[in-house]
């Protein structure tokens, strides 16, 4: 319970931030409609975000016949972890990855990219699908996808004020004129990704032990995550990055060392594989 009142605390935080954008961009109607608009889309967020991430991805429903291991193996991990059948989805790109959304265990879905189903040993496939799974589980995958959506919309009216700004707006009409336009233009996606950052990474850690639980072990995850790394490295894939934070791994990310990896909205892969073989060693598993 304390878990999920931080994000939705947190998820209150990103929500005034985009209200307060609406005062930077229309002074006092600028927030009363920015805040209607916050109310309105939370309220879709939590019946519609679901749809709104599948399709952003381009993400196609995943039949049986196309994918049988996929479907067996979800239907193992469901059973271990008391969850309904999700609904399964084919995302078209050959990065291997995935991610997991819906408002509720009843109205999740698992989507994967072509790549991962193709190019990964199927037990490593098995481990990305047990992380999903554990997110549907601990039931943080509405707020995540939330977080992503608000982030995108913050950005979206940031990309659009610095439009306005540069084509023949007028900084008088702005009420904190010149200064409150770059703040905006600069400050609020910086800030969004701040908030975003701290609803993602823990439930990263969060998702992977979950994830060694239902397998048994954390090998299969681990090694998946280490493919995962090389294919992110390697594929490019074209992702809004306020939705980055859905994915298993961070499908924008490189190497992630240095700076890049302090505002990276996934932990460094090297340490949630070591927190992997930590608890494997626990269960006198080595690897």
């Amino acid at each position: 319970m304390t878990t999920r009142l931080r994000t939705w605390v947190l998820i209150a935080g990103l929500s005034a931030l985009f209200v307060s954008l609406g005062a930077f961009v229309g002074g006092t109607g600028g927030l009363i409609l920015f805040l209607l608009i916050a109310v309105l889309f939370n309220f879709a967020m939590y019946w519609f975000s679901d749809k709104i991430a599948l399709k952003t991805s381009r993400a196609k429903p995943l039949e049986r016949a196309d994918a049988p291991d996929v479907y067996a193996d979800v239907e193992e991990l469901v059973q271990r972890a008391g969850l309904p059948m999700p609904r399964l989805y084919s995302i078209p790109s050959e990065q291997p990855n995935a991610f997991a959304t819906g408002r509720s265990p009843k109205h999740a879905a698992v989507a994967v990219t072509e790549g991962l189903m193709h190019n990964l040993p199927r037990e490593q496939v098995k481990g990305v699908l047990a992380h999903e799974l554990a997110h549907v589980k601990n039931r943080d995958v509405l707020v995540t996808t939330v977080a992503a959506m608000i982030g995108a919309a913050i950005t979206a009216v940031a990309h659009f004020l610095q439009f306005s700004w540069l084509f023949g707006g007028d900084d008088e009409e702005s009420p904190l004129g010149f200064v409150g336009t770059i703040a905006a233009i600069l400050i609020a996606p910086i800030a969004a990704m701040i908030l975003q950052l701290a609803v993602s990474r823990q439930r990263e850690y969060l998702a992977d032990a979950t994830a060694a639980e239902l397998m048994g072990e954390g090998r299969p995850l681990g090694f998946a995550l280490e493919s995962l790394e090389r294919g992110v490295q390697a594929v490019p894939m074209a992702v809004n990055p306020a939705t980055a934070s859905l994915y298993i791994a961070n499908p924008l990310s490189g190497p992630g060392m240095g700076m890049a990896a302090l505002f990276s909205t996934h932990p460094p892969i090297a340490q949630r594989i070591q927190r992997l073989r930590e608890l494997d060693r626990a269960r006198g598993i080595h690897w």
